[in-house]
């Protein structure tokens, strides 16, 4: 079970400059991977978890608003853990 996640520093720079809801919506994302586990927490549809295509085809996104995405990839090193790599806002 995948519980640890850890933020870019590109993404800790993002995070300064967007809005407040959106922080706190990745915030409590995080506390919930940390509490159930990533398999269970992509489960929740408010989230929208879902792997990208194309050139990104092994990142994941999350929904923090109708605007803004969090990108993710599960990295294998000792442990499993969850690396953000970007907090931006998505371009329909």
């Amino acid at each position: 079970m995948i519980t640890e996640v850890e933020l870019s520093r590109s993404a800790q720079k993002e995070l300064k400059q967007l809005p407040l809801h959106v922080v706190e919506k990745l915030r409590s994302w995080i506390l919930a991977v940390g509490r159930y586990g990533v398999e269970a927490v992509r489960k929740i549809p408010g989230y929208h978890d879902e792997p990208l295509q194309g050139k990104k085809n092994k990142q994941r996104s999350i929904r923090l608003s109708k605007a803004y995405r969090a990108i993710y990839v599960v990295k294998k090193e000792k442990i499993e853990f969850i690396f953000i790599e970007e907090v931006n806002k998505h371009e329909y």
